[in-house]
């Protein structure tokens, strides 16, 4: 039997601009969601709220798909 994939969205504040470590009690992970649109959807909103801050990113991350 084969499952669907989840999507996440996950980011939060980095420490410098080239985005390799999240500032400590930054972290923000929102799913899961069971299409990649409701994700962007998700995404897109907690993009636009923190679109005045340099250093915050997210990104859409795919679960593989499990099977038993």
């Amino acid at each position: 039997m084969s499952g669907g994939s989840n999507f996440w969205v996950i980011g939060g504040e980095f420490g410098s601009m080239n985005f390799h470590k999240l500032v400590a009690g930054s972290a923000q992970v929102q799913g899961p969601f069971k299409t990649r649109k409701e994700a962007e959807d998700a995404w897109k909103v907690v993009s636009e709220e923190n679109r005045h801050k340099a250093g915050v990113r997210f990104s859409i991350v795919e679960e593989p798909s499990r099977t038993s």
